[in-house]
């Protein structure tokens, strides 16, 4: 092979010089495995997200309003939606401008309404620049 002549042909040779490949089955099982798992993920991470947004606990949370009334206090206005016949608790927390929590407080909506306005103080160890739900529970 290394003695042929380059004028004569190609110095690797043609298709025909090669056998055939052979035949490769199974793909379909491949293709069925990966498909499975990828819908196995999708729903895991569509059950993740869904449990994080609060409709899975029953309690759902929407913050109307916040105002800091200086370094040592912060106020939220929120409303919660509940089943009439459950308590809910509901964590507030103040961050300040490097998001580090400077106050918290856990609020509890009594059983009635099922939704309920709310507003709330919270004293705070440094100035906030923000206000927000972390989450609301039904107990």
């Amino acid at each position: 092979m290394a003695t042929r002549d380059v004028g004569n042909g190609p110095v690797l040779g043609t298709p025909d010089d090669f056998p055939d490949r052979p035949e490769r089955g199974g793909r379909l099982v491949v293709h069925v495995v990966i498909g499975v798992l990828v819908a196995i993920v999708a729903g895991g991470w569509g059950y993740v997200m869904w449990s994080m947004n609060g409709s899975a606990n029953g309690a759902v949370p929407q913050v109307v309003s916040f105002s800091v009334r200086g370094p040592s206090e912060a106020e939220i206005t929120f409303t919660v939606s509940k089943p009439d016949d459950r308590e809910a608790v509901c964590r507030v927390r103040a961050m300040d401008v490097h998001h580090v929590e400077v106050g918290s407080k856990e609020v509890r909506i009594p059983r009635g309404e099922g939704t309920r306005q709310v507003k709330e103080r919270l004293g705070t160890s440094a100035e906030a620049t923000s206000v927000h739900i972390q989450y609301c529970n039904l107990v």
